[in-house]
Parts: structure tokens; C-alpha cells; sequence
């Protein structure tokens, strides 16, 4: 692992990942990498075992790279950075980011909010089962759109593949987060909370809040 970030290039990307995934087209862009280069660095990282591709559940086409949990644990941890509130974003703001928000809102001082870009008519009841199950405070609000929610200084995740593709340059980080309402099985939902509560976990002590 040591030896896949001793090259500049590739600790830059495992930096540029440790926020939120990305796509290698949007990473190439963010990072101002020649394509071919960076498919190689992206093959290094991960042999080394520290970052994953997902396709996206919204343009197949696409995938989306992850740093593979726990993999940079025995790093120094990252510089904080400041935002006045935090905004969840997925489709239907049914499930994912109410998940998301109410996760966020246990872990950091920072404020949370959620909506969708094609806001559901109410919250799925897989999403109320599954807090339930642990014992996570999920307020019943009504699904709202972003145009809704949305205030200048928010610092916006998207956790739905559609809803990032959909906002593009607007949302500040991306997670990846596979849809459980679909099947609307209980263990797609625990597993949706899951992934949350890690990426959650991860980023919100590196969130502070401005004063």
C-alpha cells in the first residue's frame, strides 16, 4: 500500500477519493491527468487493493471508483474542511438520503438535509423499517425537491448515481450508494444503512462546521 502512494499522482487520487467516488472521466478532469495515465495509476491502486469500481445504476455505461473501506485506516488522518450545512440528494428522496441525513445528524454538530431530484410521494416504509431496526430517529418528513431544500453554502452529497449525474458539478461529493427500493427487501435496505453509516463515519469528522 505504501508503495502505491509513494507516487504523487496516485496519492492525489486517493486524496480526491477520500471525500466521495468519482467516475475515471470526472477524476481525469479534477485532476488534469491524460486518460492513459491515469488508467495506469487506477490499476496500481487497485492491485494494492485500495480502491473498487461499481457501475452505475444510472448510465451503465459509467463506473464509479471507491476507496475500499478501511483501507487507509493506518493513514494520518486529512486536512477538515468547513461547510454551513450538509445536503443529502438522491432520486426519489425516499430512502438513501433521509437515511443519510438522519445518520449524519447522530455524528456531526454540522446541520443535515435531505431531498430528491424527482421527490416520491412519501418515505419508502423499507427505509422507516430498517431505522427502526436501528434504533436510528428518522422524522417523517414529506419527500421534497432539491429547488425545495437547497440554500446557498450547502455542501451537497449525492448518494444516488442518478441524482449525481442528473446534478453534475453541483453536488461537492458523490457516494455510490446501490438503491434498495427496487427489491424492497429488509437486507438491501440494512445493507444501504450500512454503507451510510461507514461513509458517515468517515467524513463527518472531517467536516466542521462555519461559524
Amino acid at each position: 500500500m505504501h508503495a502505491a502512494l509513494a507516487d504523487p499522482a496516485r496519492l492525489q487520487i486517493t486524496d480526491t477519493l477520500l471525500a466521495g467516488d468519482a467516475s475515471p472521466s470526472e477524476l481525469a478532469a479534477m485532476l488534469a491527468m491524460p486518460s492513459n495515465l491515469l488508467a495506469h495509476h487506477l490499476h496500481v491502486l487497485e492491485q494494492a487493493g485500495i480502491i473498487t469500481r461499481r457501475r452505475s445504476e444510472g448510465d451503465r455505461r459509467r463506473t464509479y471508483l471507491q476507496l475500499i473501506p478501511g483501507s487507509l485506516d493506518s493513514l494520518a488522518a486529512p486536512t477538515a474542511r468547513a461547510a454551513l450545512r450538509v445536503l443529502f440528494v438522491c432520486t426519489a428522496n425516499s430512502a438513501r438520503s433521509h437515511l443519510a441525513a438522519a445518520l449524519w445528524r447522530r455524528a456531526s454538530t454540522v446541520p443535515a438535509v435531505s431531498a430528491g431530484t424527482h421527490p416520491a410521494a412519501v418515505i419508502d416504509p423499507g427505509a422507516i423499517a430498517a431505522a427502526s431496526r436501528y434504533r436510528l430517529p428518522l422524522p417523517r418528513l414529506r419527500p421534497r425537491h432539491i429547488s425545495e431544500v437547497r440554500q446557498d453554502g450547502d455542501l451537497i452529497i449525492t448518494v444516488c448515481d442518478l441524482a449525481h449525474e442528473e446534478l453534475a458539478e453541483a453536488a461537492a461529493v458523490h457516494w455510490s450508494i446501490p438503491d434498495p427500493v427496487p427489491a424492497g427487501e429488509p437486507g438491501g435496505f440494512d445493507a444501504a444503512l450500512a454503507q451510510l453509516a461507514d461513509r458517515v463515519g468517515r467524513f463527518a469528522p472531517r467536516l466542521v462546521a462555519v461559524s
